[in-house]
């Protein structure tokens, strides 16, 4: 496509699977101190980090995105991804079968002892 617009698939909601195109816009503050008006150019997105599970361990967060395209493989992986995050209104949790379909659950892996 062009270079002032990013080409992105959406990934959960009603619009799951469009493809969405997000253009560069225009921002200039409303009161400005300057006789001249400032004008930046960009993208309206916000910039987000991923990391696997097992790095997380450790480590406290206030949102967790959880995208599993197939159950966990190891012992209490989804325990650990999902006691990270501070409050259960930050957990956004995303998972598909092998056709791409939505799944409302998966197996974590316990061992017994």
């Amino acid at each position: 496509m062009a270079e002032h617009v990013i080409e992105a698939k959406v990934i959960g909601g009603p619009k799951h699977g469009n493809v969405v195109y997000i253009p560069r816009l225009d921002i200039s503050p409303s009161q400005s101190p300057w006789p001249f008006k400032l004008t930046r150019r960009q993208f309206p997105i916000i910039v987000s980090y991923a990391m696997t599970i097992n790095k997380s361990q450790g480590q406290s967060l206030d949102f967790v995105g959880l995208y599993l395209p197939r159950d966990v493989f190891s012992h209490g992986q989804v325990y650990v991804a999902l006691s990270r995050v501070k409050s259960k209104k930050g957990i956004k949790i995303l998972i598909h079968d092998d056709k791409n379909q939505p799944k409302t659950s998966t197996t974590n892996v316990v061992y017994k002892e």
